[in-house]
């Protein structure tokens, strides 16, 4: 499966809802399969993304987290 990260997304300093409003509008143009990194700084986006991923089916590849930043992996479903 692709590895390649096709999207990379920096919501840092932005407070929820907005990270996952970008991350919504990034998954419509990316293909099936492809991978979205999102790095945020809001504490919300480690509840609010996960919970996006399982309702619309997407994969929650990964999610790091250092002293400053939550980093997050996302492929897009494939229907």
């Amino acid at each position: 499966m692709n590895q390649t990260i096709n999207r990379f997304l920096d919501t840092t300093g932005l407070l929820c809802p907005e990270p996952v409003m970008m991350l919504h509008k990034a998954v419509k143009e990316v293909g099936e399969g492809d991978l979205i990194e999102v790095t945020a700084t809001d504490p919300s986006t480690k509840r609010d993304i996960p919970k996006f991923c399982r309702f619309l089916g997407h994969e929650l590849v990964s999610l790091s987290e250092t002293e400053k930043a939550y980093t997050f992996l996302i492929r897009k479903n494939t229907k």
